[in-house]
């Protein structure tokens, strides 16, 4: 399967809406294939997000470093999922995230511009746009309920119910950084849900 393959069956999976032909060659003219090697950069913190990337193979994540140069993970990203810091993509101000692919990454990207004619130009688009909106507003309010609310042990079953994907993908210090735990505390709760 290419990887426009599996990008218009994302669109239509998620939009519930089918894509013509028109459609297809419009998306396959402006989005343009990328590869990046493991540890390279899709953005890094004070440059301006100029694209936006679906990730068709690989994995990364989105993070910033504090002034003790301590890592924060914000997100962590696999197959079928965006790129972008959205803020900086939209409003065109320095991002203050990195995004760093994991793995070999395989990603179709285009720009802010070529987003908003899609958006007009074509219905399955700018539905699946509507439903990925929707989706990450309902995940960061829970991200945000978890972090002020949640125990440690509770945030880890989250991750396991709903992203079980994540521990096998990703290594365990990341997970910690990305559930705000030190990492003895996850290894701590991996074998009490063991037991």
């Amino acid at each position: 399967m290419s990887n426009f393959e599996a990008f218009f069956d994302y669109i239509q999976k998620i939009s519930g809406k089918v894509l013509s032909e028109d459609d297809k060659h419009l998306l396959t003219a402006h989005f343009k294939p990328k590869k990046l090697r493991k540890r390279q950069y899709f953005l890094q913190e004070g440059d301006v997000c100029k694209y936006i990337g679906f990730i068709v193979k690989g994995s990364a994540r989105t993070f910033t470093v504090d002034e003790k140069g301590h890592e924060h993970i914000l997100k962590l990203s696999l197959e079928n999922w965006w790129l972008a810091d959205f803020e900086s993509f939209y409003l065109l101000t320095p991002s203050r995230f990195n995004i760093e692919a994991l793995e070999d990454l395989e990603i179709l990207q285009s720009t802010n511009a070529q987003i908003e004619e899609f958006l007009k130009l074509i219905p399955a688009f700018s539905a699946m746009a509507n439903v990925i909106s929707q989706n990450y507003t309902i995940a960061n309010q829970k991200r945000m309920q978890a972090a002020m609310s949640y125990s440690a042990e509770e945030r880890y079953e989250d991750l396991v119910n709903n992203y079980p994907q994540f521990l096998q993908r990703f290594p365990q210090n990341m997970i910690a950084s990305y559930l705000g735990l030190s990492p003895e505390t996850l290894s701590r709760l991996k074998k009490n849900s063991f037991k």
